[in-house]
């Protein structure tokens, strides 16, 4: 009896399976589909927390949200993320780097001279650079003893027991500094200056030239600087050797002054009260109290505003508007070819980008309505749709984002592609989800209890993964 009852079992069974092994199609349990927008395939199971794509340039495979890997063997890349975006590792060619938060990181790759060089990074508190080459490597410790190597927007750092003494060098300028940031001595090219922080300073530098990228020798401009009781008293010749040296004077907060031949500015209260003449602009400007009040006016530059409640600004190449701010905004900003514009409302709650350009026409457009959808329209026509978005309009175009967080929340995503007709149509994880191309549709409902699909002249209905219905391609 048992023998029987198991081939009955096995016989209702083994139609479903080879269904399921010939089209896949179980819902958000399983399922397999070709992507509209690109050739190639994707694979998505188990809900939002698997999935894996393939394309002719790149492949990803992901559970989100605990990790995804990216590899792009056309430019070289991999990325791999971990919590995102927690932890990560992205390699370009032969650079590469290990990055925990923004505290701990490793990093290689090559100097342009070609020199391997390996960097562990524990913020703020250790930094190391190794390579073949030893005068690229360092060591620091904070704030103990250390050196550093183009770290920190500095070329050279070198400091012991921080911060009582550090010496900097940017360029050819090199400043040591005793008990950071109250006494330093400055020195360089035409230059040399001290300052004994807040109580007074002074540095200056004489004009001099350099050499260019493109072999040129340019001028580097010369200026004085003082101060006394740092900020009561600033003195500031600036511009020497140019054509519009400038002279600035201040005893902040009471008054701030500069002149030039093509610039003055007044301020009275710094910053509160301020008048600016731009000669060289042809226009003039208002500010009092800034930056709520702003009143500007000349050729090619026009702004209002008494912020909040609106402020209008208009020049050549920019223009923005807004109204009970954050309530509506508005920018607009043309740079040949160019032509972007942007609606907000009450910041991401509402938010709509146009990019055109110019000279083909094309338009690409992104629309968001936080937290409710994100719909893209990109330079080919393709749109897609996306149905609960909490993160993305906050942090558009973010690949990590869209990888490891978005297919949990998007439980509708619709696609469209002008170009080739094809279309797809995605709710609850695939528990409804259509495909459809110029000649061909495909259909498949409650884990594939209920399927269709079409090709040409041919059509097939399965319900409970048996066929029902069958109209067979014509003969050739």
């Amino acid at each position: 009896m048992r023998f029987i009852l198991t081939l009955l079992v096995a016989g209702m069974i083994s139609p479903i399976f080879s269904a399921w092994a010939a089209d896949p199609a179980i819902g958000f349990i399983f399922d397999r589909f070709q992507l509209t927008f690109e050739n190639g395939c994707r694979t998505e199971a188990a809900g939002p927390f698997y999935y894996s794509q393939q394309t002719d340039s790149e492949s990803v495979w992901a559970l989100p949200p605990f990790f995804s890997c990216d590899r792009n063997p056309s430019v070289e890349s991999h990325e791999d993320d971990f919590l995102y975006p927690l932890l990560s590792h992205i390699r370009y060619g032969h650079e590469q780097r290990w990055q925990f938060g923004q505290l701990i990181s490793t990093a290689g790759g090559q100097e342009p001279n070609e020199t391997d060089t390996k960097r562990f990074t524990l913020y703020p508190l250790y930094f190391q650079q190794r390579s073949p080459d030893t005068n690229l490597n360092y060591t620091a410790f904070v704030p103990f003893y250390g050196r550093l190597k183009h770290r920190l927007f500095h070329d050279e750092i070198y400091f012991v027991m921080f911060p009582f003494y550090s010496e900097t060098r940017k360029r050819d300028v090199v400043t040591d500094n005793y008990v950071y940031p109250f006494v330093s001595i400055r020195r360089g090219d035409g230059l040399n200056g001290w300052q004994v922080w807040p109580f007074v300073g002074h540095e200056h530098k004489d004009v001099t030239t350099q050499t260019n990228g493109f072999g040129d020798l340019t001028l580097v401009a010369g200026h004085d600087q003082s101060f006394y009781f740092w900020p009561f008293y600033l003195k500031q010749d600036n511009g020497a050797g140019t054509e519009n040296p400038e002279k600035f004077r201040a005893s902040i907060p009471f008054f701030v002054t500069s002149r030039s031949p093509q610039h003055d500015s007044t301020s009275v209260l710094w910053p509160v009260f301020t008048w600016i003449d731009e000669r060289a602009k042809k226009n003039h400007e208002w500010q009092g109290p800034w930056p709520f009040v702003i009143f500007a006016r000349g050729e090619g530059k026009h702004t209002s505003r008494i912020w909040p409640v609106f402020s209008e600004s208009r020049n050549s190449t920019r223009e923005s508007d807004s109204y009970l701010w954050p309530l509506y905004t508005f920018s607009h900003a043309q740079s040949a070819p160019l032509d972007q514009q942007r609606t907000r409302v009450l910041l991401y709650l509402y938010s709509r980008l146009t990019e055109k350009n110019t000279e083909t026409g094309a338009e690409k457009t992104r629309l968001d309505m936080w937290p409710f959808f994100t719909w893209h329209h990109d330079f080919n026509g393709n749109e897609r749709l996306q149905v609960l978005a909490p993160v993305e309009p906050a942090v558009p175009d973010n690949r990590g984002i869209e990888r490891n967080w978005s297919p949990l929340w998007s439980f509708w995503r619709a696609e469209d592609n002008q170009k080739t007709g094809a279309s797809s149509r995605s709710l609850f994880w695939n528990l409804y989800r259509r495909d459809r191309a110029p000649e061909q549709k495909k259909v498949s409902l409650l884990f594939g209890l209920f399927q269709y699909q079409s090709a040409k002249e041919s059509a097939q209905t399965k319900l409970f993964y048996f066929t029902v219905s069958q109209v067979p391609p014509p003969k050739k």
